[in-house]
């Protein structure tokens, strides 16, 4: 196999609780994620005779260079087994907006891991692949399994969760977008603990009860974030205006999702709000 294309997955969170700030500077989470179809696309081929990794993205507002995120995903692989020298070719064509709270290049690192492993017949299993990936970025493993879960301590811990309804899901992006460095910075000059009850948020997802998912999400860092990017706010009161009831920003921004098993509702928004902001219609992916 000399070439491979994987799917690159994005997230929202259905429920974000910070709990506190942990003594190694990263802080204690408690988490709901649910995997989108909305998907980056990466084409990765072997190269030969070549020093370095090639990583192209078509996003080209973002600076691509030996410490993007897929090219530390390769050198951890190295490290494990040793690619003999081996070195790729990553082409990322963008779906999933940057700055947006939805996983883009965490997603990366963990489709290229998966990708390279697929590509090269190393054979590592999914479980080992979990534990690489772990320093890549606190959300990385959950995008090697890209299943609903409930993640907690840095976001790095899963526990599987069930989905009973099928959600169309629409994205909505304002120009402005979130630093995720910069938001907790801010946050921790005035944190929001504990907004949510994320136990009742898992009850709602498995049960299909939308009322008690209306009512039970929260997002420690939203707040913090409509401080930074007031348009956030704007926008989950348009989506809220042209009826859809489960409206939350996702991770610390700036898109704000919107969930309803009403396709008809999803489309109806998408088409009101497109000419305004970028909007991406996709679905939870079970």
């Amino acid at each position: 196999m000399k070439n491979l294309v994987v799917q690159s997955y994005a997230k929202i969170n259905i429920a974000l609780n910070v709990l506190s700030k942990r003594e190694d500077g990263f802080h204690e989470l408690d988490m709901v994620m649910l995997p989108l179809k909305l998907h980056d696309s990466i084409w990765i081929s072997e190269l030969k005779g070549k020093k370095d990794n090639f990583i192209v993205m078509d996003d080209y507002s973002f600076y691509i260079g030996h410490d993007n995120i897929a090219n530390k995903a390769i050198n951890v692989l190295d490290k494990k087994v040793d690619l003999k020298g081996t070195k790729f070719r990553l082409l990322i064509h963008k779906n999933i907006p940057m700055q947006a709270g939805m996983g883009g290049g965490s997603s990366n690192a963990a489709a290229t891991l998966l990708g390279v492993n697929k590509l090269k017949k190393i054979n590592i299993d999914i479980k080992e692949l979990e534990e690489m990936s772990k320093p890549l970025g606190c959300d990385v493993p959950f995008f090697i399994y890209n299943k609903p879960a409930r993640c907690t301590g840095k976001g790095d811990i899963m526990t599987p969760i069930t989905v009973k309804n099928n959600y169309k899901v629409i994205i909505v992006k304002p120009d402005g977008g979130c630093s995720t460095k910069m938001v907790y910075a801010k946050f921790d000059l005035n944190p929001e603990y504990n907004v949510c009850n994320v136990d009742d948020v898992i009850k709602a997802l498995e049960e299909g009860d939308d009322e008690l998912l209306e009512r039970s999400i929260g997002n420690s860092l939203q707040n913090t974030s409509i401080s930074i990017v007031p348009e956030i706010k704007v926008i989950i009161n348009k989506l809220k205006a042209l009826g859809i009831k489960i409206v939350m920003m996702s991770g610390s921004g700036s898109a704000v999702f919107g969930l309803s098993t009403d396709a008809k509702l999803i489309k109806k928004a998408a088409l009101a709000l497109e000419d305004d902001y970028r909007v991406e219609v996709t679905e939870v992916l079970k």
